[in-house]
């Protein structure tokens, strides 16, 4: 029996998934599995036992992945179960921007009680004049979950779109609308876009992009959509350019003491992912993956551990081991095994970065003695028998 703890109040779409095997801890040295959103864990003592940590959202910047991988323990995400939401976020704040809606509403609240209000309107309203998006070029910077589908949406609704990812997927490429103009540099989208949206991990190439040097290649009265990652922009060399009116508009989803002071921006709650069905997807999508890890061994969309998907097992035994990735692991994990006499029918070993994950199915049952001798390996952080 896995017991699990939630650390936010998780969708009961998802928590629905859990069978029998599953049983809810308000312990938390308990937890074989935690589920979270938002807590941080940073300053948290993480149980011995625990075995997986899914966040049902993208973001994992509230989890010390590096602590763990160190105890074996796989952090999950759900990317792309957000996109949507983000994606008519996105296109609610671009026409937010070009059409002035924030400031125009604002100003009829603070003129509703003087009387005569629909003639004061029909005088004023001018001063709220925006534009249309339609023939307006828009820069997509970052094709994926939700890059991807905002450039085709955008397309539809008229707008001459470009697109940069020099790390597109296959996948997100076959979808992507055949008129949208691949570009290989942002320093083109910059110089030939009237609104730009920013799409994007946060990577050391990522950070600060938007700043004073990128910004002086971008046109007179740019339009700046920020729905990835706050650190993407730079916020003093924002606030110089929306002063200047080199940056007619900026639209953030992650407001912070800067830039909820600055002129010309629209400062949204972090509201990308806050819809029912944002939600309900992200649990589902972060128990499925929890249990096939716990129950087949199966990694889909970890952050510190790479993914390895061999399905269900059909042998009579499977084990599986999280490790640094170190030089010649692979064939002391099968000495090791071969030591017992056993053979192994299946194996996959994959890397990412320091760490590394291996699967073997065996033509018998694991014995205890198997696991024993692969926990004294160098590197090897944790092994567990599927069965």
């Amino acid at each position: 029996m896995y017991q699990v703890a939630y650390l936010n109040a998780i969708s009961p779409k998802g928590t629905d998934l859990w069978t029998e095997n599953y049983q809810k801890t308000e312990q938390i040295q308990d937890a074989d599995v935690m589920l979270v959103r938002s807590a941080s864990l940073h300053d948290s003592a993480l149980p011995q036992r625990l075995l997986a940590i899914a966040r049902a959202g993208a973001g994992v910047n509230n989890i010390p992945l590096k602590d763990c991988a160190e105890k074996g323990i796989v952090v999950f995400n759900t990317p792309g179960a957000n996109a949507n939401s983000v994606v008519e976020l996105a296109l609610c704040g671009m026409l937010l921007a070009c059409r002035d809606i924030v400031d125009g509403i604002n100003w009829v609240q603070s003129i509703k009680n003087e009387g005569d209000l629909a003639k004061k309107v029909e005088k004023g309203k001018s001063r709220f004049a925006g534009h249309e998006i339609a023939h307006k070029s828009l820069g997509v910077i970052g094709l994926g979950a939700v890059g991807g589908p905002l450039a085709n949406a955008a397309k539809r609704l008229g707008m001459q779109v470009y697109g940069c990812d020099p790390y597109i997927s296959i996948d997100a490429a076959w979808h992507l609308d055949r008129h949208i103009v691949r570009v290989k540099s942002r320093d083109e989208i910059f110089s030939q876009c009237d609104i730009i949206s920013l799409h994007t991990p946060l990577l050391d190439d990522t950070r600060n992009m938007i700043d004073a040097e990128a910004i002086a290649k971008m046109k007179d009265g740019v339009i700046i959509l920020n729905f990835a990652r706050d650190l993407l922009v730079d916020d003093d060399a924002m606030a110089q350019a929306l002063k200047s009116g080199k940056v007619k508009r900026y639209v953030t989803d992650f407001p912070n003491e800067k830039s909820a002071n600055m002129p010309n921006t629209i400062a949204i709650p972090h509201l990308g992912a806050s819809t029912q069905e944002s939600e309900d997807n992200c649990a589902m999508m972060a128990v499925r993956q929890v249990m096939d890890y716990l129950e087949n061994g199966n990694i889909i969309n970890s952050v510190n551990f790479p993914s390895c998907d061999m399905g269900l097992c059909t042998k009579a035994g499977r084990i599986v081991i999280l490790h640094r990735n170190i030089p010649n692991s692979l064939s002391r994990f099968t000495m090791a095994v071969a030591s017992e006499n056993i053979n192994i029918s299946d194996l996959v070993n994959r890397s990412k970065g320091e760490y590394a994950y291996t699967m073997l199915d065996l033509d018998e049952p694991t014995p205890q003695a198997v696991v024993e001798e692969l926990k004294k390996i160098e590197g090897v952080l944790r092994v567990r028998i599927i069965k």
